[in-house]
């Protein structure tokens, strides 16, 4: 039994899907997505910010294909690139079977919208015929104007409706590689309409307040609509939509699932918001200490605590701590405990070494169980 059951998130089960070698729901780990603002057919320029993403930790990122020069240069941009690329469909159902034919993981498109039955037949065999899955992406301000005239405006369950005929469409052509979003610029209107929607199919969920604002303001209303979520456990990948750049959303959307003990990426600094009480300038060493520490992937815990109040009990949660002294000489622990002193000139420094010698043993360790693993896997086999 868990000594912390307040803390255990149960996820929504969902059946598991594939965006190239991403497991999408079925109890895979929340997948992170953000998508390029480059033009596609700038395939150096695109490259190189889908290169950004990737280092920061994106696990799918979505591309744009309005138009024939967009897809051929997709095939030149998936070459390049190690993630599993989202080619983002709208109307033009040609330009779903060129991004299938690109190599495109998977197509962010509503069937509904592209045409007739043989049309959509069309792009689901390219789909089939190329190992591609597919988003079904349901957005309040382009919602059909059936459901429009029907409901008033967009609400839940216009939201939902409009997932559910799209999802029909393909489940009748015999598809059922596909994820579900219901998006909204509103909060309330986003969470009440995946809520209702995870209550009434099985997909995987792809979760985003739409149009959230720019780095301060939507990272605070993403946190809002998709926290509520997750907290709740529905949502099995999330993009992070603001008017910043790509990468931003990346480290939005690990931060957000790091909070909530859901996926662990990077240094989890703790620390205060410094009072007078503090023995050095704590604003100024965790933002020059998250700038160095950025390019760390373990799940190293740091706190960077200003004196001595809170400073011992924090330290002892995490892998390394800072606790601020008198006369410029600060603690530091270790592993929880207390360990040895460093004065205040050296303290960045210090502290950077200890997260790196940290990480590399956990990276050690990590690829020491794997090692061990993919060998029980050879013997089960070789046994059988």
């Amino acid at each position: 039994m868990s000594l912390r059951p307040y803390r255990d998130i149960q996820r929504r089960k969902s059946r598991q899907i594939h965006v190239g070698n991403v497991p999408i729901g079925g109890g895979a780990p929340i997948a992170v997505q953000t998508m390029t603002n480059t033009l596609t057919t700038d395939v150096a320029g695109t490259v190189a910010q889908i290169q950004g993403c990737v280092d920061a930790g994106a696990d799918i990122v979505r591309v744009s294909c309005p138009d024939e020069e967009s897809t051929a240069a997709l095939k030149q941009i998936i070459r390049q690139v190690t993630v599993p690329i989202v080619a983002d469909i709208h109307f033009h159902y040609k330009r779903a079977i060129e991004a299938a034919q690109a190599g495109a993981a998977c197509l962010r498109i509503n069937p509904g919208n592209i045409g007739n039955a043989q049309r959509v037949k069309d792009v689901v065999q390219a789909a089939k015929d190329h190992n591609c899955s597919m988003r079904i992406g349901v957005n309040a301000g382009s919602l059909e104007k059936h459901l429009l005239e029907k409901y008033g405006e967009p609400c839940p369950d216009a939201l939902v409706e409009s997932a559910q005929e799209h999802a029909k469409i393909l489940e009748d052509n015999d598809f059922f590689e596909f994820k579900i979003s219901v998006k909204a610029s509103d909060v309330f209107l986003a969470v009440a309409a995946y809520q209702q929607l995870a209550d009434v199919c099985d997909y995987p969920l792809h979760l985003g307040i739409t149009e959230a604002g720019g780095l301060r303001s939507g990272t605070v209303k993403s946190s809002i609509g998709m926290g509520s979520l997750l907290w709740a456990g529905i949502g099995d990948t999330i993009r992070v939509s603001l008017s910043a750049e790509p990468v931003e959303e990346v480290k939005v959307g690990f931060d957000m699932l790091k909070s909530l003990d859901l996926r662990h990426r990077g240094v989890r600094i703790v620390s205060c918001p410094s009072c007078a009480r503090q023995g050095f300038n704590v604003i100024k060493t965790v933002e020059i200490l998250e700038q160095r520490l950025a390019h760390i992937a373990q799940p190293v815990s740091l706190s960077i605590i200003g004196c001595v109040v809170n400073g011992p009990g924090e330290a002892r949660e995490t892998d390394i701590g800072l606790t601020g002294g008198g006369s410029g000489s600060h603690k530091m622990y270790v592993g929880g405990i207390a360990d040895h002193n460093i004065d205040d000139a050296g303290k960045i420094e210090h502290i950077v070494k200890l997260v790196e010698k940290k990480a590399a043993e956990m990276a050690a360790a990590q690829a020491k169980a794997d090692e061990a693993k993919a060998e029980a896997a050879r013997h089960s086999s070789a046994a059988e």
